[in-house]
């Protein structure tokens, strides 16, 4: 896989929707009129950045917990020959928000967040049995808000 170049406009893209989102009719066309760019070129942009894997995912943040649901981190110890298929049975579920390797022996970590606590033990099965690992569910006992802006 060759490395991909991010061009200036890319940075300005990435860096300036870290931040938040516009509510309106078209956000879009009002994040890039803010952007400097044409809403067309801003679309092009983000799908490519999706597509080529330089971002994982662009969609908004929701606090599952205050919409009645519910959220989990969980990790596993994946064997490294196995990593890549297992990140793809475990990002096949439209409940994994996250999922992240680590370099320690719970090497796969990923959140999940549903409609119902219920739907967590659900997946956390699923994959459990799918994979042949191991999942340790890790329900939050305390909330804690750190802002993460990247800059590209």
């Amino acid at each position: 896989m060759t490395k991909q170049v991010l061009d200036a406009t890319d940075r300005k893209i990435i860096n300036g929707l870290q931040g938040g989102f516009p509510l309106c009719a078209h956000p879009y066309a009002a994040a890039a009129a803010v952007l400097g760019l044409r809403e067309a070129e801003l679309l092009t942009r983000l799908r490519r950045l999706l597509d080529d894997g330089i971002t994982s995912r662009f969609g908004p943040l929701f606090d599952a917990e205050k919409l009645g649901g519910a959220v989990t981190l969980a990790a596993m110890a994946v064997p490294e020959a196995r990593f890549d298929a297992v990140t793809e049975l475990v990002n096949a579920y439209p409940e994994v928000a996250h999922n992240y390797r680590r370099d320690h022996a719970l090497n796969m970590w990923f959140v999940v967040a549903a409609d119902r606590r219920e739907r967590i033990a659900e997946v956390l099965r699923e994959i459990e049995e799918r994979s042949e690992l191991r999942v340790l569910d890790l329900p939050k006992q305390e909330e804690y808000f750190l802002e993460l802006m990247l800059t590209a």
